[in-house]
């Protein structure tokens, strides 16, 4: 049997047949496409950029986060409305309903739509490359964009609805805090007095991915029928997420901090030696 053969079947027999004709999930080739060309721009947009001035795009860049925070916060009540306060849904382990009940449609769109949402994000880093925002255009960053509408593609395509609903309602819900922070910045230096919660963001998105964690594991220990390859996949997914991200919080929130410590202490006693230009320790060299 080759490979396209075993394609064929895995996706004939798994999927599920009510997001056949949904745009994009037909097969993963446009999706990979996306991620292709997005993974080259950013590789020789930054080489196209070196010589070139950034672009101002301020009022692109504020229509673009007004319009994710708007997106994010349909996606949320959608998630609460056909999962968290839906009658008769198990919010410890809920398995994929695949009937045509209109309930369970409505899940399986806004899983639809929150896959679709991690395409359009692959346009933050397109702006970071334009606006030669490098130090933005971590492997973080890269990697967080560049799986995500793989993995949900995947889980559109097999898995819409169910468990499904608890790790995309979690992150559309810190994705309408985390775009309300870049749409404040969009406005310039005048809105920073109101931008101290960066650090908070960070740590909101590590509890994200340890709660994300902790729920599909024990969905997975509880068994309703959720397929445990896929709970399996985003264990392994939020473990690299949280190590990631760990990683970026200490070197961004406390080794800077102890560094600028440092260079502050330092600049003190060098100020303290020589003030009003008399050398103290110079002096008591002289004495000894």
């Amino acid at each position: 049997m080759g490979f396209q053969d075993m394609y064929d079947r895995l996706v004939t027999d798994l999927r599920d047949p009510r997001t056949d004709g949904w745009f994009m999930m037909s097969t993963p080739w446009p999706t990979l496409a996306a991620v292709t060309i997005y993974i080259l721009f950013v590789s020789f947009g930054r080489k196209f950029m070196a010589c070139r001035q950034p672009f101002e795009l301020k009022n692109i860049l504020i229509c673009y986060n007004f319009c994710l925070v708007l997106l994010s916060a349909i996606l949320f009540e959608e998630f609460l409305v056909s999962a968290w306060f839906r009658s008769g849904f198990s919010l410890v382990c809920e398995p994929v309903n695949g009937s045509n009940d209109p309930m369970s449609i409505r899940l399986a769109n806004a899983c639809w739509w929150f896959y679709f949402s991690k395409i359009i994000e692959l346009l933050d880093t397109i702006f970071f490359v334009l606006r030669k925002k490098n130090n933005q255009i971590s492997f973080l960053h890269v990697y967080h964009h560049t799986t995500m509408p793989i993995l949900w593609w995947v889980g559109v395509k097999f898995v819409p609805g169910g468990e499904s609903y608890f790790s995309a309602s979690i992150n559309s819900f810190i994705h309408i805090l985390m775009y309300t922070y870049y749409l404040l910045s969009a406005f310039g230096p005048r809105m920073q007095k109101y931008l101290w919660w960066k650090k908070y963001m960070t740590t909101l998105q590590l509890l994200q991915f340890w709660a994300i964690l902790l729920h599909t594991i024990q969905a997975m220990y509880v068994s309703c029928g959720f397929p445990v390859g896929y709970g399996v996949a985003l264990i392994t997914y939020m473990v690299s997420h949280i190590i990631l991200f760990s990683n970026f919080y200490y070197q961004t929130y406390h080794k800077k901090a102890r560094l600028a410590q440092k260079t502050s202490e330092n600049t003190n006693h060098v100020a303290n030696g020589f003030m009003n230009g008399y050398d103290h320790h110079k002096h008591s060299l002289k004495v000894e």
